[in-house]
């Protein structure tokens, strides 16, 4: 942890004071890197098949076992959310054929976040399908640097936040949650089942990776203030079923084993403002972390 480095900024201080500063942020960066680690699995975790399976209504999981993607199934054709590495695009057809719908019929393509793990896949799947590719315009410039074997990054409908997807009776709304990336979408929706309906959440993402820069980063000035914003709006939304880029964002492993119990194991609003809250607090204590380390070095 740069020992010497902090050393120097900390003559004359107490040794128990030093160490203290030295074991909060070693503790800040453990953190980090755990939850890091929860969210992406290993790269085998990436690839691998998860149980494709409904969730509520006309909305299933078709991801692997460390990055979500999910099927919006209507008489139209289908929505997909997230195809994920381009190497796995065959696991996400078997697991929509796995349900009992056609790869073919998807219609439209949308995204988390403009990171390879989660849209790297968006050409491959336009060329087997013919879908549309939505994203929003803050992830644009992001999305084309996104090129596997040298394919360009299709981009079919540029979207703003608020803006709205529609197909076959479902609505889906673009909301922009920045911050990990400057386009970072959460997807939300209204689904029904039986006479019931339920407000899903789809998060983007807000995980401070280690190495991400808040303080005097020359590529991104605003970064701080795009995660506040999307926190605020995360905040703000009305959730009943809570859902991610990532699986252990919202636990699915457990809640798929209690899948068939009542009431579905997917409705967790108490969860989401749990994850949301833990990540947003991470995020502060690195904020604070790397604005005291500016100060020492300014000094």
């Amino acid at each position: 942890m740069r020992l010497k480095k902090i050393a120097l900024f900390c003559f004359g201080c107490s040794l128990v004071t030093f160490l203290q500063e030295v074991d909060a942020q070693t503790s800040i960066l453990e953190r980090q890197r755990e939850m890091f680690s929860r969210n992406v699995g290993s790269a085998e975790q990436q690839r691998a098949q998860f149980p494709p399976h409904r969730i509520v209504g006309n909305l299933y999981y078709v991801g692997s076992e460390s990055l979500a993607s999910f099927l919006i199934a209507t008489p139209e054709g289908h929505i997909l959310i997230n195809t994920n590495w381009e190497d796995s695009v065959e696991i996400l057809r078997a697991s929509v054929e796995d349900l009992g719908f056609n790869f073919e019929d998807i219609e439209i393509i949308l995204g988390s976040h403009a990171h390879g793990d989660h849209m790297q896949g968006d050409a491959l799947v336009k060329e087997l399908t013919g879908a549309s590719v939505m994203a929003m315009a803050d992830d644009i410039p992001g999305l084309l640097r996104i090129q596997p074997g040298g394919k360009p990054h299709p981009v079919d409908r540029v979207l703003e936040d608020g803006d709205e997807v529609m197909l076959g009776g479902s609505t889906l709304v673009a909301r922009l949650t920045p911050g990990h990336t400057p386009g970072c979408t959460t997807w939300t929706m209204a689904v029904e089942e039986g006479d019931e309906a339920y407000n899903v959440v789809i998060v983007g993402s807000m995980g401070s990776n280690p190495g991400f820069q808040f303080v005097n980063n020359t590529s991104n000035p605003t970064i701080v203030d795009q995660y506040k914003k999307g926190f605020s709006v995360l905040s703000s939304l009305s959730v009943d079923i809570p859902l991610a880029s990532h699986p252990a964002m919202y636990n699915m492993a457990d809640k798929y084993e209690r899948l068939g119990q009542s009431p579905n194991p997917y409705i967790d609003p108490e969860g989401y403002r749990a994850e949301i809250e833990a990540v947003e607090t991470l995020f502060l204590d690195v904020l604070a972390s790397q604005e005291r380390d500016a100060a020492a070095e300014s000094q």
